[in-house]
């Protein structure tokens, strides 16, 4: 069976139709895999090791259906009780998964089968066989009775607890109510989208769209702090028992089955391997920003004396603002210039048509797809050199009530080859106007995600399917595509402004300069963040905000803003747990795997020479890293497409230039 002959997964065509729909398919996912699994465990001593492998596959991927269901539509759907039903089938997945690896039955008959018997499995069954046994044994199926229900009660517990932590911080818009004139300085079309209301005030939101702009342009320093006052105690103070609970039900987890610690852990399977690895990672790339970050406070601080004759450093409040000045002013960038020319509806139709051409695919919008929302448009990806389907993918990409605050790429379903297609969406809250550029690379950001989920959909198991490679270098593939938002041939391909003009060769520079400042502050204030992650998990502490406060004051280049509380709306706590440190993990890789490529002339650009559409070096990126999906360690594929270990040279030297 060839990818094109697969069918996508029917979605409701009716509002009314999409909580029976998300119930009968959790019912049907779930009855799947338990009729899967009690047939594994009736026929154990007849099957060969690639048998009850496959079973054990096909059983993880009708429950992986169900709890990528279950996320997706608990984070996006507009509909409250069609988001609570897929809240309760992602629980009832994650109670079943524990239920099946603290079985020791099942764990005996994987334990028990032979990889050299008959035919014997090739490598990447023996990578599926390795993981499975190591999956049982980290969920503890080697404890005793009272210990392996106390484990099922913790996991079931964990799931409620991170579930209520998302749905806090996704309900909790905050407002700022300010009087027209406090608008001064942000940008007319912002202005005209926030009338006055009746009462003669505009209110303002924490959501991305009004609350990034703000932060930036706002020339009223108390509306910027009102709103990043907000904006910081979103989730506050109800996250407080939940982030308590979370930590001390991952360090029973993990003490429970035989680690020292949650980050301890949740190391093991990762690219850094060792939970104390993961402060060492943040104290090296702290001091390597040191330089860099004083470098560029400096810099900052003297713009804000010129306003603050006596301050000692930039308030956090003021920070966005007047890295904003020094752009506009030393760096002749201005955002507000810049932003002219990224009108969504051409950002949107430009990544597709730039990462087509980089990675050899065609996008082709399916106008009636039944969706959840009418914001969600919707391609079948197809790939140009064979014409066959690749898999289909949604872009949810506009803030809205009861919707998922951040951005992310979600699965839909998984692919696997010959058996089912990769589905994903991308879920982000841009505005539907003019983009700050910033929000550009995200979107470019969050797409390479999507890519990498329906590029490598095709491979053999479903465990190793799409992202699956190791937590830490997943980030890579994406942060590397934000190369191409930087790139003057891209952009203007589709960064015109009103007039139609393309963006200039020598804005795009100077942007690219104005990028490199606050670099090294920046990378501070994500080892903030990385170390809150790994050291609220490491150490449990009674006091979250004193912490907070201990680590700011040790990692960030601000100050605290008093009376808030990031961490209450900090989200990665629930997925990413202790290992936030991934993101900066990830980009010294992705740095390593872009400088394979010539800058001169970016594969996927219009400057590049269209004899090597994709450019070889793409297709092989393309083929060797990210249609690989999970099916060698991450270390191994970069290696393989850089013909040598990757290293921090290339990071070292894109901070330090």
């Amino acid at each position: 069976m060839t990818p094109e002959t697969l069918e996508p997964l029917a979605l409701p065509t009716t509002p009314d139709a999409w909580e029976g729909w998300v119930a009968a398919r959790a019912e049907t996912g779930l009855a799947r895999a338990r009729e899967l699994v009690d047939g594994l465990r009736h026929a154990s001593s007849g099957l060969t090791a690639e048998e009850a492998l496959r079973t054990w596959d096909d059983a993880g991927l009708a429950l992986g259906d169900v709890a990528a269901m279950g996320s997706l539509l608990g984070n996006v759907h507009p509909d409250e009780g069609v988001r609570t039903t897929a809240e309760r089938a992602e629980q009832d997945v994650h109670r079943v998964l524990t239920e099946l690896t603290l079985d020791r039955g099942l764990y005996e008959l994987f334990a028990g089968l032979d990889p050299d018997a008959g035919r014997g499995l090739d490598d990447q069954g023996r990578r599926l066989l390795e993981k499975t046994l190591r999956d049982f044994t980290r969920a503890g199926v080697d404890r005793d009775d009272d210990l392996r229900a106390r484990i099922a009660a913790v996991n079931e517990r964990l799931t409620e607890v991170d579930q209520e932590f998302s749905k806090l911080i996704r309900d909790d818009v905050r407002t700022v109510r300010v009087a027209p004139e406090q608008l001064a300085g942000l940008p007319d079309d912002f202005v005209e989208a926030h009338p006055p209301g009746d009462d003669g005030l505009v209110t303002l939101t924490t959501d991305y769209p009004d609350a990034v702009p703000v932060r930036m342009f706002c020339h009223d320093a108390d509306v910027r702090r009102a709103m990043l006052h907000a904006f910081l105690n979103r989730g506050w103070p109800e996250a407080e028992p939940l982030l308590r609970e979370m930590f001390a039900l991952r360090h029973e987890l993990a003490t429970t089955v035989g680690y020292d610690d949650w980050p301890s852990y949740d190391a093991e399977v990762k690219m850094i391997g060792e939970g104390p690895a993961i402060p060492a990672f943040i104290d090296r790339i702290a001091e390597a920003a040191e330089e860099p970050m004083r470098r560029d406070l400096a810099v900052l601080l003297e713009r804000y004396r010129a306003d603050h004759p006596d301050a000692a450093r930039v308030e956090m409040a003021d920070a966005s603002y007047y890295e904003e000045l020094v752009r506009k002013e030393r760096l002749q960038v201005d955002s507000q210039r810049v932003r002219t020319y990224f009108a969504f509806e051409k950002v949107r139709a430009g990544l597709l048509e730039v990462t087509g051409r980089l990675f050899g695919l065609r996008y082709d919008e399916v106008h009636d797809a039944a969706t959840w929302h009418d914001d969600v448009t919707v391609y079948d990806v197809v790939d140009l050199a064979s014409g066959d389907g690749l898999g289909r993918i949604y872009l949810d990409l506009h803030p809205r009530e009861g919707k998922y605050k951040h951005a992310a790429q979600f699965t839909l379903t998984d692919g696997v080859a010959g058996r089912q297609l990769p589905e994903g969406v991308l879920v982000c809250n841009f505005s539907r106007g003019l983009m700050e550029h910033d929000h550009v690379v995200t979107l470019f950001h969050e797409f390479g995600h999507l890519v990498h989920h329906v590029v490598g959909g095709h491979v053999a198991w479903g465990r190793f399917a799409g992202v699956a490679t190791e937590w830490d270098f997943v980030e890579a593939p994406s942060q590397m595509l934000e190369e191409w938002a930087w790139d003057a041939g891209v952009l203007r391909s589709f960064a015109t402004d009103e007039a139609g003009e393309p963006i200039p060769a020598d804005l795009v520079e100077a942007m690219r300069r104005s990028d490199d400042f606050g670099k090294g502050y920046q990378a501070r204030v994500q080892m903030f963040y990385a170390a809150t992650s790994y050291w609220f998990h490491r150490d449990r502490p009674d006091d979250l905000t004193a912490r907070m406060l201990e680590l700011q004051e040790r990692y960030s280049p601000w100050p605290y803003l008093e009376g808030t509380h990031f961490y209450a709306s900090f989200g990665h706590l629930g997925g990413y747990s202790s290992a936030y440190y991934t993101y900066m993990w990830s980009l010294v890789i992705a740095k390593d795997l872009f400088s394979a490529f010539d800058e001169t002339a970016l594969p996927g650009s219009p400057g590049a020479d269209p004899g090597a559409a994709p450019d070889d070096v793409a297709r092989r990126y393309r083929d060797r890293v990210l249609a690989a999906g999970g099916t060698e360690d991450a270390a191994d594929l970069v290696a393989d497409f850089l013909g040598r270990p990757y290293t921090f040279d290339a990071y070292a030297a894109w901070l330090a230039r």
